[in-house]
């Protein structure tokens, strides 16, 4: 074997070896990300999660606004990304605790009971102001003593917390995307496909509530989103006396109206 055989040889050696050692290097750290996004969801592979929606009061089918519709597909995305799979349950047949499975549930209280019974379980510092009279308190938030107006069109809040409820790789979070209008249920859930890995290195497994504000949706939809604040604390401290006597008040103002 001559010299110019030898050193293509070599040379083709060379690059082979690079090629395995970049795909192995590429494989190892693609890994090692879809086991921090599973650890992040919850969602180890094959594992079962539930994505939980509204129903429409007035029949037995499920009924689902076109915004929720977008952030169900979104969450399906990354449940599918993590290997997993979603059971899709109607708000008032989910009826069983949290832990077990990852949830994602999407929804205001108003229409959502499950969400109602997370709010009041896991959030007590929040209160949403669901009276359907006219005002300007109608949808607003409630959380410690801070109070978030709905500006329809313009400024609309959303909730996007993860909740776990105990210790423990095998305990599953649940989380909620509870928002002032559907649109901000898709402006959330794209927030946290986005976002996810930042949020992972930031919070870990512990929970985390943000509060989310979606401005001029009329022009822009969902796309223009920014975190006002993270409301972890307050949202889940029982609401002060004050803040409890306020939004009683503002109830009890609507309902004397004629």
């Amino acid at each position: 074997m001559n010299d110019d055989v030898r050193n293509i040889v070599l040379g083709l050696t060379a690059v082979a070896l690079g090629a395995v050692i970049g795909w192995l290097a590429r494989s190892s750290l693609w890994r090692r990300r879809l086991r921090r996004k599973q650890a992040f969801f919850g969602l180890p592979d094959n594992a079962e999660s539930l994505l939980v929606v509204n129903r429409d009061s007035g029949g037995p089918e499920l009924t689902v606004t076109r915004h929720d519709v977008f952030a169900l597909l979104e969450l399906a995305a990354l449940i599918k990304d993590c290997n997993a799979a979603a059971q899709v349950v109607a708000h008032d047949a989910a009826q069983q605790g949290f832990g077990e499975r990852t949830e994602f549930c999407v929804g205001g209280p108003s229409s959502n009971r499950r969400m109602t019974a997370h709010l009041a379980s896991l959030l007590p510092g929040v209160r949403v102001n669901v009276d359907p009279e006219p005002g300007p308190d109608r949808g607003a938030f409630q959380i410690g003593g801070e109070r978030y107006r709905l500006e329809p069109g313009r400024a609309e809040h959303v909730i996007l917390a993860r909740l776990t409820a105990g210790q423990g790789d095998e305990v599953r979070p649940v989380f909620l995307f509870c928002g002032q209008r559907a649109i901000t249920h898709q402006a959330a859930t794209r927030y946290l496909a986005r976002h996810h890995e930042r949020l992972a290195r930031k919070h870990g497994r512990h929970s985390f509530v943000l509060l989310l504000k979606v401005s001029n949706s009329q022009a822009y939809g969902p796309d223009v989103v920014e975190v006002v604040a993270d409301v972890t604390r307050a949202a889940q401290a029982p609401l002060p006396t004050a803040a409890l006597e306020t939004t009683a008040g503002i109830r009890a103002s609507h309902r004397a109206k004629p």
